[in-house]
């Protein structure tokens, strides 16, 4: 029972540790944003993109190695799919490089804003005033 007890400890300190939690909140922002993304290639860039290349569907392109005959299926590579799955994965690159470098360029100006400086303090204030008064008596 001992080793369930640490083993279990072991692994409540684990999941509650500060990077577990943030690969947890990664996970699950980072899926319902494959969903945004998949949305946005499937539901915005894809259909302008197929009526410029005239409906092109790749996936039903295959090269037939023996025909089916009566109820025995035929065998073929299946080529189109493989095709149609790596022009997906450039456009959801392309569309995912194009939000990154807008999240970036977003970032990048909000570093390049100067720090606002903070008030001094009366201590501060007045450890100013006995230096100055210090400085004029030399």
């Amino acid at each position: 029972m001992g080793v369930f007890r640490g083993f279990f400890g072991e692994f409540k300190r684990f999941a509650v540790r500060g990077n577990a939690v943030d690969m947890a909140v990664g996970i699950v922002i980072g899926a319902a944003f494959g969903k945004i993304v998949s949305s946005l290639v499937g539901d915005i860039v894809m259909p302008p993109l197929g009526l410029l290349i005239g409906g092109v569907n790749f996936s039903n392109l295959a090269i037939t190695l023996k025909e089916a005959v009566g109820e025995a299926p035929g065998v073929a590579i299946g080529y189109g799919k493989f095709v149609q799955a790596f022009v997906d994965f450039l456009i959801v690159a392309f569309a995912l490089f194009v939000v990154v470098k807008g999240i970036n360029s977003l970032k990048r100006e909000e570093e390049a804003k100067p720090a606002p400086v903070p008030e001094p303090t009366n201590e501060e204030r007045i450890l100013a005033e006995i230096r100055d008064l210090l400085k004029q008596k030399a």
